[in-house]
């Protein structure tokens, strides 16, 4: 491991050490080599003042500790309760000591039980003035699964908390795990028809769920994430670095299958045809894809199709989605169009929350670019669910994966509209590892955990179910997350940080109770340094892990044989975040870390010769097997690697269009900026030649592997 530079790390005191446990925060962790480290006591000050306490000195946290411990009593009842179904539990009420405690639990059918109360004394407890008394009653073993409101009264008081009662395990129907799918991964964007507007978009993802299972028996497709981007140029180009992770990003939708489009004057959509035309031109060239561009030119056409009548019906479901939707619609949209009138110049202070009375004011002047970007949602969610109704008419089993990225843009619409639950001058990264010894920060706020818990995990349920609304399965990308982050306080480098601890059985449990309801199948991106007990709880919970080819090794670095892969996992030779395979066999993933100068201390003679290593001993199980012949090729590797992870006990397994048809460009650099241009290129074949979509499954490549797929599955 190369050393990362040395922190000055005052030892934190004592009542420093107190107050972090009891948030969870780490004083010390154990980093990739084994040692341990400690943490610094500014990196905890920081992780726990975004928690809103007061750790500035010993007394500070004495006395934010027996704040903490006196909340609880505070509250008439919790929050929240999660809880799996069938478990009961006990639900602490808390009264002024003596008076008594009306409990009951409203079930989401709108039935209403009483609630048992036990025979538990604890003793009471002293707060400021007054003593409070606990009265426990009992979460039933046999509630149905949902979001229930637990409504508690008492002399003066009433209060409401919610007891959500998840899944066990998220069902993943019989037929996927006895047949085994196989899908096709790729990122949307990069994969364009003739009818793209320079850019892959929803329906183009339609035709490639028809195509994929018609042409190749292909039961799923893993696409990036679809989360919204800025309103405006510039647009950020990762789908992992997005304003908002509960909506989607415009740049998606196919203008000409907006229903109003056909009834739009001659006149009209002749001039869409021509505003079409100009991006259309770039779908048959290998320049890197400009999403300003193709924006200016695809906003411009969807604000002529917005002002044009829709039908009474249609106006129906539009209202119907802006009130299903509700006040965080209403916010985001109100971002959008704040965001696009100020166009990259910073906002007035009055304009920084929601809830201003300036935000109302300027919400009510602009009402109309405010519906404008509420009706591109509803525009984006109606052409992602016919995407999945095509996947399902054309006999998938699954459909569309959809990803769900880590977090969101620090300025952007989450930022803004949920900066109460999320921690404030914090970023999430990673401490550092082998591949990078500085650390990771990438700029991304995370969840504030104690108030997250206090808004009832409602903002972390919208997302999710958002998420699953329309897909056969979800993706999570570093799934990890939901046990523990690596905090870096604003002003710190990555090394300096500390683990953050989240409730991983609320987190984990309401994904699956949304996934449950939405018929959703669930993948945890669970790569890299993770404890055997997440991979077994995630396990137990029904959600399945990843293999990626390229990182199932042994402790000397030999490949793991498919047969050792593991069964609960969505499998694959390479993933978004490395090569393409050809230029990972190439060597070509080598020579371009060079260039970038990421190589580190070591010699690109070095890091080629570990490369080739590498490759031969794939290549020799290979040849022992029989997947490949002594005169092979690079197609030959190729298809000889997915009958590898195909004869694994893997429940899925991905296929990247990138490798069917020999691409060699990555999508993405990961540590990487300006210095590659990430996310920016279109499909090409081995020869650099563009692959349409329309093309694509009569590419010679193309067919050749699928038949090797074919004849690997029997």
């Amino acid at each position: 491991m190369i050393d990362a530079p040395e922190v000055e790390r005052e030892a934190p005191s004592d009542a420093l050490v107190a107050l972090a446990r009891a948030c969870k925060v780490s004083v010390e962790y154990y980093a990739i080599d084994g040692t341990q480290v400690q943490c610094s006591a500014a990196a905890i000050r920081a992780a726990l003042t975004a928690m809103g306490l007061d750790a500035s000195s010993d007394p500070a946290c004495e006395r934010s500790l027996a704040a903490l411990e006196d909340q609880e009593w505070l509250r008439l009842v919790p929050p929240v309760t999660v809880v799996v179904e069938g478990e009961t539990r006990e639900l602490p009420v808390h009264v002024i000591d003596g008076e008594p405690a009306e409990v009951a639990l409203r079930l989401e059918s709108g039935e209403v039980r009483d609630m048992e109360q036990l025979d538990r004394w604890v003793p009471p407890r002293d707060v400021g003035a007054q003593t409070f008394g606990r009265a426990t009653f009992e979460v039933p073993g046999d509630l149905p699964l949902g979001w229930h409101l637990v409504e508690a009264e008492t002399t003066g008081r009433r209060a409401r908390g919610y007891v959500v009662v998840t899944p066990a395990q998220v069902t993943v129907p019989s037929e996927v795990r006895e047949h085994r799918p196989w899908g096709l991964t790729v990122q949307l964007y990069s994969l364009r028809s003739e009818r793209s507007w320079g850019i892959g978009d929803l329906s183009d993802l339609a035709d490639l769920c028809a195509l994929g299972k018609a042409r190749g028996e292909a039961d799923f497709v893993l696409i990036n994430p679809l989360h919204a981007t800025e309103p405006v140029p510039p647009i950020t180009n990762s789908p992992y670095l997005p304003t908002s992770k509960r909506y989607m990003s415009p740049l998606y939708i196919r203008v000409e299958d907006i229903a109003e489009v056909a009834y739009l004057p001659s006149q009209q959509r002749a001039l869409l045809a021509w505003e079409a035309e100009r991006p259309q031109r770039t779908n048959d060239t290998d320049e890197q894809l400009d999403r300003n561009a193709i924006w200016r030119l695809k906003s411009a056409a969807l604000e002529e199709v917005f002002r044009a009548p829709r039908s009474a019906g249609r106006e129906a479901l539009f209202e119907q989605f802006c009130i299903r939707e509700g006040s965080a619609l209403e916010d985001f949209a109100t971002w959008c169009a704040i965001a696009e009138a100020h166009r990259g110049l910073p906002w007035p202070a009055e304009l920084e929350s929601p809830t201003s009375p300036a935000v109302a004011a300027w919400r009510d002047e602009h009402a109309d670019r405010v519906l404008y970007h509420a009706w591109l949602q509803w525009i984006c969610e109606e052409q992602l669910a016919s995407a999945q109704a095509t996947a399902d008419r054309a006999g998938m089993s699954i459909g569309v994966m959809i990803d769900l990225a880590v977090g969101v843009h620090p300025e952007g619409a989450d930022a803004w509209s949920y900066q109460r639950v999320l921690a404030q001058g914090m970023s999430m990264g990673a401490p550092p590892d082998f591949y990078n010894a500085l650390g990771q920060s990438w700029s991304i706020p995370p969840w504030q955990p104690r108030a997250l818990e206090a808004a009832a995990y409602l903002p972390f349920r919208d997302m999710v179910r958002a998420a699953v609304r329309n897909a056969g399965a979800l993706r999570i990308d570093h799934v990890l997350g939901m046990f523990r982050q690596w905090w870096v306080p604003e002003g710190h480098t990555p090394v300096d940080g500390a683990y953050v601890y989240v409730d991983h059985e609320a987190l984990i449990g309401i994904i699956a109770l949304e996934a449950e309801r939405a018929g959703a199948i669930v993948i945890g991106e669970d790569l890299g340094t993770v404890e055997p007990w997440v991979r077994e709880y995630l396990h137990g919970r029904g959600i399945l892990g990843t293999s990626i080819a390229w990182f199932e090794r042994h402790d000397d670095g030999a490949p793991r044989v498919p047969e050792d892969y593991r069964a609960d996992t969505l499998a694959a030779v390479t993933t978004h975040d490395l090569p393409p395979t050809g230029a990972y066999l190439a060597g070509e993933h080598v020579r371009l870390r060079d260039e970038l100068g990421m190589l580190g201390e070591g010699s690109v003679e070095d890091a080629q010769a570990e490369a080739e290593r590498e490759r031969q001993a794939f290549i020799d199980i290979m040849l022992e097997r029989g997947w490949i012949l002594g005169d092979y090729n690079e197609e030959d590797l190729i298809a000889g690697l997915h009958r590898w992870v195909l004869s694994s006990p893997a429940m899925l397994t991905g296929v990247a269009i990138t490798d069917a048809v020999g691409e060699r460009r990555a999508q993405n650099m990961p540590g990487t900026d300006t210095e590659y241009p990430n996310w920016c290129m279109p499909i090409t074949d081995g020869n650099g030649v563009p692959v349409l979509l329309d093309d694509l499954f009569e590419h010679p490549r193309v067919r050749r592997l699928f038949r090797a797929i074919k004849s690997s599955r029997g």
